[in-house]
């Protein structure tokens, strides 16, 4: 079973079970943001929570297998016309490079891990209009000098 089957299988169960991203991380211990990431197919789950997920949702032991299958980490290239996921390439085009120069002024020449990463998202009430607040953690990796 390829990762795009799965994911519809996945949405299916959710959608005909009623149940919300939140719980089905509860019921594979795990983040939110990770578990739904690996149920759209881009990471992978060890067999437990690969296996309370497929409990879970009463999912084929095809689609279990298939969280647990390492996936191909790639995306479309072009600048997607979904308003949500178009504003996060915004606000990369626009505050990447400031991103990138107070990270490097901070931590010096190197990288944000997307390895050694979390993200969470929450939601903040304002009189003014709901916020979104993403906050993400990635480990610093230096350049290596040889």
């Amino acid at each position: 079973m390829d990762k795009i089957t799965m994911t519809e299988a996945i949405i299916l169960a959710k959608n005909e079970l009623g149940v919300s991203w939140g719980q089905i991380a509860e019921a594979a211990e795990l983040s939110e943001v990770f578990t739904t990431s690996a149920c759209l197919g881009m990471n992978s789950l060890k067999p437990e929570p690969a296996e309370k997920i497929g409990a879970f949702l009463k999912l084929p032991k095809e689609v279990v297998g298939a969280l647990q299958a390492f996936p191909h980490k790639s995306w479309e290239k072009a600048v997607p016309t979904d308003p949500l996921i178009y504003r996060l390439y915004e606000i990369v085009g626009v505050y990447g490079p400031t991103m990138k120069e107070l990270i490097h002024e901070k931590f010096g020449d190197g990288i944000m891990s997307a390895i050694d990463f979390s993200m969470h998202i929450d939601k903040e009430e304002n009189p003014a209009g709901d916020r979104v607040v993403v906050t993400m953690n990635g480990k610093f990796l230096p350049y290596k000098s040889w």
